[in-house]
C-alpha cells in the first residue's frame, strides 16, 4: 500500500497515522520499516471503522485505559488498536495476509 508520507518536526510521537498520511518526526523514520507498518496497520484499522469511528473508538478505548490503568502509557499501550499495531509491527507481510479487523481479538485479551 503506498502512503503519503509527511514530516512533522514538533509531531508529540515518532509517528502517527491520519487517514490517508502517516506523519513521521523525522525524515530518517521513513526508512524504518517497522514505524512505517506500524502506521499502515492504524490506516487498515481506520478504514475498517469508515475512518471517524476510528478516532471515536480510539479516544473512548483510550479514557476507559486511562481510567483503569491510571498513567497515560499504560492506557495508551492497552488501547485495542495499539494492541494490533504493536503486535505485528514487525510482521510486514501481516497486512498483506488480510487480517482484517484483527483489533476486534485484542479486545478479548483486554
Amino acid at each position: 500500500m503506498k502512503v503519503p508520507i509527511l514530516v512533522i518536526k514538533n509531531l508529540p510521537a515518532s509517528g502517527m497515522a491520519i487517514f490517508p498520511f502517516i506523519l513521521l518526526k523525522s525524515a530518517d523514520l521513513k526508512r524504518d520499516a517497522e514505524i512505517i507498518n506500524h502506521e499502515k496497520i492504524h490506516l487498515r484499522q481506520q478504514l475498517e471503522m469508515l475512518i471517524l469511528l476510528f478516532y471515536i473508538f480510539y479516544l473512548f478505548n483510550y479514557l476507559i485505559n486511562r481510567l483503569k490503568y491510571g498513567e497515560h502509557y499504560l492506557a495508551y499501550r492497552n488501547i485495542i488498536f495499539e494492541k494490533e499495531a504493536y503486535d505485528h509491527e514487525r510482521d510486514l507481510n501481516y497486512l498483506k495476509r488480510g487480517n482484517w479487523f484483527g483489533w476486534l481479538r485484542k479486545s478479548k485479551t483486554s
